[in-house]
């Protein structure tokens, strides 16, 4: 069998003696896969990701929740658990996200609540007050 490399096939491989060798974790680094896109990956995962729709409360619950807010604001340093939505940034929807907490201050005027833990609470986004010290 004859070849047109057949000259050179037997000769031992060659080392270079200026250029160290690529260490095999770099080596294989080359042959790992090609991101064309990228970002997209990211991209991906942020389409998939899952928002909640804003509820909107009827007259029934908006007057329940204004009913307990005025009994919050008769006692101080009373103690609620509150559900609100709060809005994405970045697609259609959000989160609805429940802190517990004692009340330092209801601004009727600015329409929201300011928790001791510092958490602040727009009264338009609220879903739920359960009143704990009753």
């Amino acid at each position: 069998m004859s070849g047109p490399y057949d000259d050179i096939l037997d000769l031992p491989h060659h080392v270079s003696t200026t250029h160290p060798p690529m260490p095999m974790a770099d080596r294989a680094a080359q042959f790992s896969p090609f991101a064309a896109l990228t970002g997209y990956d990211d991209a991906i995962r942020e389409t998939a990701r899952r928002t909640d729709r804003r509820v909107e409360p009827s007259e029934e619950v908006l007057a329940m929740l204004d009913q307990k807010l005025r009994l919050l604001a008769r006692q101080p340093g009373a103690a609620a658990r509150f559900t609100w939505f709060v809005p994405d940034v970045r697609k259609a929807g959000g989160a609805y996200v429940t802190v517990e907490g004692v009340v330092r201050r209801i601004d009727t005027d600015a329409r929201r609540v300011l928790l001791e833990n510092g958490t602040l609470i727009p009264l338009d986004d609220v879903l739920e007050i359960e009143v704990l010290d009753e």
